[in-house]
């Protein structure tokens, strides 16, 4: 790059940026998603878990959780020269969604992670962006010694709507995490253009 331009003589692309929620319940691997696939050193906002917080943060099925968010995390993603991703993983507690509003502020669509051991978890988040009307898909978040469920299980005990796409993942693994990060980008877009174009009868 030479004064603002590359050294074939084009003028340097400017990016779009997109903004991507990432949510779900306390432990399901919001942090792990983001520091898996940012290209930066990921912002968290980390802090160990307490006695005193023992009443309301339920560790059940997490119980090697030692440490919760407690405002957000934060990474980005280049998926291609004009396209770039920032992701914003949401705090899973309770006493923390005062914050969603303010995070969800142009959002382009979010991920709703999913752990099949705490399925019920993840029920605010999905009412939280259907009542906003902000698409989002569910990644279920396979993690060792996990039930594996069929897709359609999963739809019927979430009771989704057959347009909201659901993901197997592993948020440890950068190509499945760009692959449900993809998934989330071409969910919002036909959204979009559904709610542009609505179909008349």
């Amino acid at each position: 790059m030479i004064f603002g331009r590359s050294e074939r003589g084009k003028p340097p692309v400017e990016p779009v940026t997109l903004k991507i929620l990432v949510a779900g319940g306390f432990g399901v691997g919001k942090t792990t998603l983001v520091g898996a696939v940012s290209e930066i050193r990921p912002l968290r906002t980390e802090e160990l878990l307490t006695e005193a917080g023992r009443p309301v943060d339920d560790t059940s099925g997490v119980e090697g959780k030692h440490t919760t968010t407690v405002a957000m995390d934060f990474g980005r993603i280049t998926l291609r020269e004009d396209l770039v991703l920032y992701l914003f993983g949401t705090p899973g507690q309770q006493r923390f969604w005062f914050m969603w509003d303010e995070l969800s502020e142009g959002a382009l669509g979010a991920i709703v992670l999913a752990d099949t051991r705490r399925l019920e978890d993840c029920f605010a988040a999905i009412d939280y962006f259907e009542r906003r009307s902000i698409p989002f898909l569910v990644g279920v978040n396979c993690f060792d010694g996990g039930a594996r469920y069929p897709e359609d299980e999963v739809r019927r005990a979430l009771d989704l709507d057959e347009d909201v796409p659901i993901v197997l993942c592993d948020a440890r693994d950068r190509a499945s995490v760009k692959e449900i990060l993809v998934g989330v980008v071409q969910h919002a877009m036909s959204h979009a253009a559904s709610r542009r174009n609505p179909v008349t009868t």
